[in-house]
């Protein structure tokens, strides 16, 4: 007994530390899920908002159902039990009992089935958008190109910014825990968005729940959907499907803003990309490699390798290890194709893959000297060998 009693003193006490606890109080997400929310999320396009009129009309229907079948049964049960005397009928089959279970189920599933067809064909119909964007899922970040309409050629990646810190439970999660990215997807309101989607490794599924949209990203095969949001915010989602270890570290971020706002916008990317436009036949020195380097290790490595290079669950560490200070072609090589659970970087530019790689064997306690120039990712593209020798250079 007085074991028991010092259990359920510690459970209590354990209880009361956790309800204490400042990093338990965790508020609604801005644009995303809400704390204790029962229902989907406030609908800001027309076809969410079918959506969500079609989920409580279904709701209902199967409120009603429910509530007449066990109704029946459970005053057929109370009421004619053998207790009070009730003998059970002796029937085979009626034909009038036939008809009205077969009639009244077919009449609710069409009641249930146009409804949702007609909101079905609506998602599909991807027709007079004003702006088309090519939405590519990789492990694990979004890829955006601006294909047609205002904004067209600006392209980017979208990647989790949420400090390592909070992920190891080290600091105190927000609001925003693993919903904040670093480069949005930027939208006009009140303007048709054409949502083009397919993926670089794996199956993704790009899904936003108050615009009514989600569509798999599949390898080697383009699918589209669309959505036209009618108020200006930020709305999250997430990668739906099953992708891999950082499944769960791949949100999406919508912003929605005014048509000026977004035309300020469009200006700005475009010369940021003309001003940041990298030189893939310049030699780089390799002060410019590192400062280069760090960004990218930061933005597509760190998820995974650390930021301290120490590695972590199946990816090793790259601090003293066999790649990093190894044969420069293996390590160019493995960066481009990927190997067991870690995944290819090809879509990264020459000189973005020579800074990381050069970051990376001069980083920590690799102390290799040793440069990778733009050409020699470009040769590694193509085939052509890169051995040891002829793939660095000496700082």
């Amino acid at each position: 007994m007085n074991t028991l009693r010092k259990v359920a003193a510690t459970l209590v006490a354990g209880g009361m530390m956790l309800a204490d606890s400042p990093a338990m109080a965790v508020g609604d997400a801005p644009g995303g899920p809400a704390v204790n929310e029962l229902n989907f999320q406030p609908p800001v396009t027309k076809v969410a908002e079918e959506l969500y009129s079609l989920h409580t009309m279904m709701l209902i229907i199967c409120l009603v159902i429910f509530i007449g079948v066990f109704g029946v049964m459970f005053y057929s049960v109370i009421k004619h039990r053998k207790s009070k005397g009730h003998q059970p009928a002796s029937f085979h089959e009626s034909t009038t009992v036939e008809v009205i279970w077969t009639v009244v189920p077919f009449i609710i599933v069409i009641a249930m089935a146009l409804p949702a067809t007609r909101t079905v064909v609506a998602m599909k119909d991807t027709t007079n958008a004003d702006v088309t964007i090519k939405v590519t899922g990789y492990q694990w970040k979004w890829g955006y190109d601006y294909l047609k309409g205002p904004g067209e050629g600006i392209s980017f990646l979208s990647t989790l910014t949420t400090p390592r810190e909070q992920i190891n439970g080290l600091q105190p999660k927000t609001d925003t825990y693993l919903q904040e990215v670093d480069n949005p997807l930027v939208v006009p309101v009140n303007k048709k968005v054409r949502i083009i989607t397919t993926a670089n490794d794996v199956i993704h599924s790009w899904y936003v729940p108050a615009l009514g949209v989600k569509q798999d990203a599949i390898p080697g095969f383009v699918r589209d959907t669309w959505f036209k949001a009618e108020k200006v915010g930020e709305y999250r989602g997430f990668c739906t499907e099953l992708c891999g270890k950082e499944h769960a570290f791949m949100p999406v971020v919508v912003k929605v803003v005014s048509e000026d706002d977004y035309a300020k916008w469009v200006d700005q990317r475009k010369k940021l990309m003309a001003a940041s436009v990298d030189d893939p036949n310049k030699i780089y020195t390799l002060p410019e490699l590192m400062e280069r380097g760090q960004k990218v290790y930061a933005s597509n490595c760190a998820v995974c390798h650390q930021p301290n290079g120490r590695g972590g669950g199946a990816f090793p560490a790259l601090d003293g290890s066999k790649i990093a200070t190894g044969p420069v072609a293996d390590h160019i090589g493995i960066v481009l194709h990927g190997k067991n659970a870690m995944p290819n970087w090809s879509q990264l530019n020459d000189v973005e893959l020579a800074s990381v790689i050069t970051f990376e064997r001069n980083s920590w306690g690799n102390k290799t000297s040793e440069i990778v120039q733009p050409a020699q990712v470009r040769d590694a593209r193509g085939g052509k060998s890169a051995d040891a020798g002829s793939a660095s250079s000496k700082g």
